[in-house]
Formats: C-alpha cells, structure tokens, sequence
C-alpha cells in the first residue's frame, strides 16, 4: 500500500480484495452513513472519517498518513491476505467458493470492544436504521462527557447511569441491559480484553453472563468486536442458509476462518432468496 496526499484527501493504493459497501452494510456496524455521492461517512474510536474507494483507491478524507496508518488501516483490516482465506475457503465447498466470489471484498472490521457489545445489545428484535437512531442518540447523550458526538461513551460513563437517564435513547427494554453490560464492564467483572485470548467456549461463557446476550449477541461481539475469527453468528436467516446450503456440514468444518465464511454466506444468500424457495 502507498499514501499520497492529494487536494481531495489521503489517496491509497495497492488495497486488493476491500469494498466499502460490501463492508460497511453487510451489518456488522453501525456508525457509517452512505452519503449521495456514494462516500460513507463514519467514526471509530473517536475519529471521524469520510472515505471512499474508486479505481484509483481508497481516498480518506479528514485523515493524515499518521491517522490511517494508526488506526484506518487495522480498523479496515488492510493488511489480513483475505484472496488466501477465500482460496481456503472455496476449497471446503463448491457452493462456499460461489458464495465467497460473489462478494470478495468484504473485511471484517475491527471495531472498539465495548461499542460494539452495546451495538449488538442494541441490535436485537431491530432493524439497522433503528439501531443507528439509538446508537447516534446515544453519542449525543454523552456528547458533553466525551467532547464530541462522535466518541461512543466509555462503559465508566455509561455505568454510572439509571435506567430512566436513558429514556431519551428510546431503547426500550434494552436499556437494561446496556446498563448492566457497561457496570460489569467498568467494575472489572467482564474483562473484554481478557476475553479475546479466552479458548472459544470460555470467551462465549464470558459474554453471556452479561444480561441480554445470548448465543448470537456472544458471537457477534467475538467476531465483530474482538476479532475472533472463528466466531459464527447464527440467526434465523443463517440456520437456514446453513440447513439448504451446506445440510451435511457444521460450523467447525469452515475451520479457523469461519466468521469470514459466514458473512460470504450471509451476503450470498440474502440476494439469491430463489434458493430459497
């Protein structure tokens, strides 16, 4: 990869096998908007960013070389060979490698832990443009806390709250939940970056002793949030993709990529509902 700095932002190039939209709207974030021109606006980690990709490359806009090269580039997973894991992948099964081509630049990102264990609490019985109303009235809450409204607040802040100093996120029964995640979080009972080096049925253990996340919360938190990339989340669509698709096969046949292998099935079988039917 090589920056160069250009009147429209930081130009990247020799980035291989990344789509942004295939990244930032396959559901595993919540903090990016799509913008007319086809440019994603977004933050993490405290920094905002506009960017997007053409032919030329990945043009970040509000970013220095420094920025990318400190945060932008591990956050889009840049340096993960992702052409090698699908080669891998496509030799486990011909309808896995059909799947893997149709959206070869998926990444999977790498999100802040405790933002992205919230998100998911958010997440459940919702839909995307409900979650990111949450999610963006929430940054606003704390907006005054953390100095800006892209910085998602940290689990010390949140913890210190009650339930109905939260009725301005209209998040429901989730509330709850989100509460109790940032209090065993702040009080050193879940340990995030603990859980990351945790053997797979520890690190889900670990998760779900948090009120609110269950088998598919612990999993999207192990995959989008920590990286694990043998995590596998499983929701309705998905049991079923895996029922039709791949009947005589289990999670651990996709090996220690199968968090990448599930979104290549997501995204496959969410456009092609005929195999469906």
């Amino acid at each position: 990869m090589n920056c160069q700095q250009t009147p429209g932002g930081l130009l990247v190039t020799g980035i291989t096998d990344f789509s942004l939209p295939e990244t930032l709207d396959c559901g595993q974030c919540f903090r990016w908007q799509r913008l007319e021109s086809g440019a994603y606006r977004g933050s993490a980690y405290g920094k905002s960013l506009t960017v997007s990709m053409d032919e030329k490359g990945l043009l970040l806009q509000g970013a220095a070389e420094e920025d990318f090269q400190a945060l932008w580039r591990s956050y889009f997973d840049l340096d993960l060979d992702y052409n090698k894991i699908r080669g891998a992948l496509a030799n486990k099964d011909p309808i896995l490698k059909e799947a893997a081509a149709f959206a070869p630049g998926i990444r999977i990102l790498n999100q802040e832990p405790f933002e992205t264990l919230c998100s998911f609490i958010i997440s459940q019985n919702n839909n995307i443009p409900r979650i990111k109303g949450i999610i963006e009235r929430l940054c606003l809450l704390f907006e005054r806390e953390t100095g800006s409204a892209d910085r998602f607040p940290t689990a010390e802040m949140l913890a210190c709250r009650r339930e109905e100093d939260l009725a301005p996120l209209r998040a429901g029964w989730r509330a709850a939940y989100l509460l109790d995640a940032a209090q065993k979080v702040a009080g050193g009972e879940i340990d995030l970056e603990r859980i990351k080096a945790l053997p797979m049925p520890e690190a889900r253990a670990e998760l779900m002793r948090i009120k609110g996340v269950g088998p598919k919360v612990a999993e999207c938190v192990l995959l989008y949030g920590l990286h694990r990339l043998e995590a596998f989340p499983m929701d309705v669509w998905m049991k079923r993709a895996m029922a039709t698709l791949f009947p005589e096969k289990s999670v651990l046949d996709f090996g220690p990529y199968a968090g990448i292998a599930q979104q290549y099935i997501f995204h496959y079988s969410r456009l092609h509902p005929e195999l469906f039917r």
